[in-house]
């Protein structure tokens, strides 16, 4: 017995502050529907801020690809002139044309699923007639591709020939324009000059 009852007082007090702690984490871990809020709420606050985060991404993403969208959109001159190619190239191979879209409406409808009757009814001829609509397709798209190249070579070419044109004429022109020039110079020097000069 021979303690400070300042000392006992302390001992009491800290006892009193523990104790206090701890009834207060019993209560926390009792109070199971307070920390599912606060689980929950954290969750929702961190899903906000990533979704935030990929909303802001997304802006700056599609704000950059409308600006290089912009930049390669063709200008109406551009689109004028490939639509007057494409006019052509039907006129000059309309059977092309029609096989091409009859192939890309073939393979359309062989993207969409056969239905449970197609396949008991059809079976092995349809997988047939599958494989030729392929084949069909892959030529036509080979067909489709080679005129397409032919029309761009001979757009280059038609370029080529006027460009020589042009440029021939600008040469000629020139060489009109010296010889106006050195024949005039010839006049004047072969013509009696001014007294005094």
């Amino acid at each position: 017995m021979g303690q400070d009852p300042d000392a006992i007082r302390q001992d009491i007090e800290q006892t009193r502050a523990e104790m206090s702690d701890t009834v207060e984490a019993v209560g926390y871990k009792a109070d199971v529907p307070s920390r599912a809020k606060e689980a929950v709420s954290d969750k929702v606050e961190s899903v906000k801020s990533k979704v935030s985060d990929t909303a802001t991404r997304a802006k700056e993403a599609v704000s950059g690809t409308t600006a290089r969208v912009g930049d390669a959109t063709p200008s109406t001159g551009e689109v004028k002139q490939k639509t007057r190619q494409v006019a052509g190239l039907a006129r000059e191979n309309p059977l092309g044309l029609a096989i091409g879209a009859a192939a890309i409406g073939f393979l359309a409808g062989l993207a969409v699923p056969s239905t449970r009757v197609e396949d008991e009814k059809l079976g092995p001829v349809a997988d047939q007639v599958k494989d030729k609509v392929k084949e069909t397709g892959q030529e036509a798209l080979d067909r489709g591709k080679q005129v397409a190249q032919e029309v761009a070579s001979s757009a280059a070419d038609t370029a080529k020939q006027r460009t020589q044109e042009h440029g021939q004429e600008l040469a000629d022109s020139a060489r009109q324009s010296a010889q106006d020039v050195a024949s005039e110079a010839r006049q004047s020097s072969s013509s009696p000059s001014a007294p005094g000069l």
